[in-house]
């Protein structure tokens, strides 16, 4: 949850990739770059590549809305109620709220 929680915040896990990871994507990022005129540098390669992960990443999650386990889950990790769009298939019993 929480590494989702990440995703949903920053676009990124952290410590996900290793640094020979991170060169190979930056190497492979680099002609996407040049396409959008990005100036070629580090810093700016990784920011497009999280903006590419970002634009493209769609998560779908499904979660039982009875109990305190959804309310408690939710307070750990805010991003899944503030950077998703919840839609209701069913009514929430008052329990749940």
């Amino acid at each position: 949850m929480e590494d989702i929680n990440n995703i949903l915040n920053t676009g990124e896990v952290p410590n996900l990739w290793a640094i020979e990871d991170m060169e190979e994507i930056i190497g492979d990022i680099r002609p996407l770059a040049k396409e959008a005129g990005l100036y070629d540098s580090r810093d700016v390669l990784l920011k497009h590549f999280i903006y590419l992960v970002r634009s493209n990443l769609h998560i779908v999650l499904a979660f039982s809305p009875v109990g305190e386990k959804l309310r408690n889950r939710c307070r750990q990790f805010p991003s899944i109620i503030n950077c998703c769009t919840i839609d209701w298939f069913d009514r929430w019993p008052n329990e749940a709220l």
